[in-house]
């Protein structure tokens, strides 16, 4: 019997790449020097995940007025200082480079695309993976872009007839809400920034600990029959 060939779509921050607080701390850097105040600790690492335009409103309470110069000082320090602190997990480079071995491997992130593949480039993962897929550089065009799901779909829609199973890897309940929207599995990573219980309450089919874990459970994962969907 042949095996399916396999899609494996990877979140980036939090599962990929640790920012290091570059994303956190970015945030509190920019809202201060914009003279507004700075989320709790655990609100901001609840902004790490949904489009940044969409946790400063929801989260930070930022007003509309005052959205672009914040995200403006941000992504301004992100670039300065933000990427280059950042650090891929351990062990997770090798577990994408087994899951390669094994079909096709390729980003869906809500990073603003071209900061994905600068990310990707300054942490040496940029050769790793086939596509890269994330929010438009425009924030009010990412915010209409239905969040994880429409990023996914891209993704999905890019390589369609070259998969037979596709999988969702991520950190955050956007991630397994996004795979769900799209028909597919997401098999959730317990390093990220997810809190206690988060992943599983949101519907993740497999909830690892180490990177180390990883390809054994996406590849133990659909070669038992689970109901991962792809393309026709």
């Amino acid at each position: 019997m042949t095996s399916p060939r396999l899609l494996v779509l990877f979140d980036l921050d939090g599962t990929l790449v640790d920012p290091a607080g570059a994303i956190t701390g970015g945030i509190s850097s920019a809202l201060a020097a914009c003279g507004l105040p700075v989320p709790s600790e655990a609100d901001l690492h609840r902004m790490v995940g949904p489009s940044l335009m969409t946790s400063l409103r929801d989260i930070a309470g930022v007003p509309e007025d005052r959205l672009d110069a914040v995200i403006a000082h941000y992504r301004q320090g992100y670039r300065q200082t933000g990427m280059g602190q950042s650090r891929p997990y351990p062990g997770i480079i090798g577990a994408v480079e087994r899951l390669r071995r094994e079909g096709t491997v390729a980003v869906a992130t809500q990073k603003p695309e071209h900061l994905a593949v600068e990310l990707l480039g300054v942490q040496g993962m940029g050769d790793l993976f086939s596509s890269v897929h994330g929010s438009p550089a425009d924030e009010l065009a990412a915010a209409a872009l239905n969040g994880k799901a429409g990023i996914i779909r891209a993704a999905l829609e890019r390589h369609a007839g070259s998969y037979d199973l596709a999988v969702m890897i991520g950190d955050r309940r956007h991630d397994v809400e996004g795979a769900a929207a799209n028909g597919i599995d997401c098999i959730g990573v317990s390093w990220g920034f997810a809190a206690d219980g988060e992943l599983e309450a949101a519907g993740a089919a497999v909830v690892v600990d180490s990177a180390g874990e990883l390809p054994d459970a996406v590849l133990g994962y659909t070669r038992n029959g689970a109901a991962l969907h792809g393309s026709v």
